[in-house]
């Protein structure tokens, strides 16, 4: 039997952007109007079988009778349950209803927040001004190149440092050797340009008190013990506009669909 598609799929294709192009185009008008299939005397509108075929192909897959034909099928089978579960009146149980009533609540949530991003579009200028005032707040910050060695105990990091103070072994061997950190050991325990925020309160705040070149004293987090060292400091590097202008549209966005949301809240009559 065909796996019935998952609601997130057609939640997917609410989402979809206006401007992508609709499967059922290509159909002419007469063919519209047919139903996809009828089951016991219900129809499956071919606007549904369209829908999904939408959210299919956005995914990736491409376009084809066999797709269409098995989207149909499944279409089919969600038909007949639901016809069953509806017969036997599992719709009307109260916790069934509820969750058919939230689901109906989220598609149109989504659909809410598709029409007011459509609606109220980020103008370039607004971008812009954005983007040099959040440049402005970067001007004079710093980015830091470190690596790390991280062991269980403070004994084990105070004796690493101890080794490392004769400068008789490497910190990138050591880190290879002895590092607990999946993700940095294979590379000497390097973890590349960096913002100290980016890191828990004791690693970060470790590595602003670092000269280029010194390793730290042994220091604590959640993770277990690191011996830090500073291998260089740098201005922070802040992207041009063009490169950052998706990311910022899709913030401002998401901050004028809250600030909408807050103005429906405080316009609803809540008790």
């Amino acid at each position: 039997m065909p796996k019935p598609l998952h609601i997130a799929a057609l939640i997917a294709a609410i989402g979809l952007t206006a401007n992508t192009a609709c499967a059922a185009d290509t159909a002419s008008s007469a063919d519209a109007q047919k139903p996809a299939a009828t089951v016991n005397g219900i129809a499956i509108p071919q606007a549904r079988l369209d829908l999904n075929l939408k959210a299919v192909t956005q995914q990736g897959q491409p376009d084809s009778p066999e797709l269409r034909r098995k989207i149909r099928d499944e279409l089919i089978d969600l038909e007949v349950i639901a016809q069953e579960a509806h017969r036997k009146g599992l719709d009307a149980q109260p916790e069934i209803a509820q969750i058919i009533e939230i689901t109906k609540e989220n598609i149109l949530r989504n659909a809410f927040a598709q029409d007011y991003v459509k609606t109220h579009p980020i103008s370039d200028d607004a971008l812009k001004a954005e983007y040099e005032k959040q440049k402005q707040s970067l001007i004079g910050r710093k980015e830091y190149k470190v690596a790390h060695i991280l062991v269980d105990s403070e004994k084990e990091a105070q004796a690493i440092v101890n080794e490392l103070k004769k400068k008789k072994v490497g910190f990138d061997k050591i880190a290879k050797e002895k590092s607990k950190d999946p993700g940095s050991k294979a590379q000497g325990g390097e973890l590349g340009w960096t913002n100290p925020a980016a890191f828990v309160q004791p690693f970060g705040e470790a590595i602003v008190k670092l000269n280029k070149g010194q390793i730290s004293a042994p220091v604590q987090t959640q993770f277990g013990w690191h011996v830090i060292k500073l291998e260089d400091v740098r201005d922070l590097e802040i992207p041009p506009f063009d490169k950052v202008k998706a990311t910022l549209e899709k913030r401002m966005q998401q901050m004028s669909l809250m600030e909408a949301v807050k103005a429906l809240r405080a316009n609803a009559k809540v008790e």
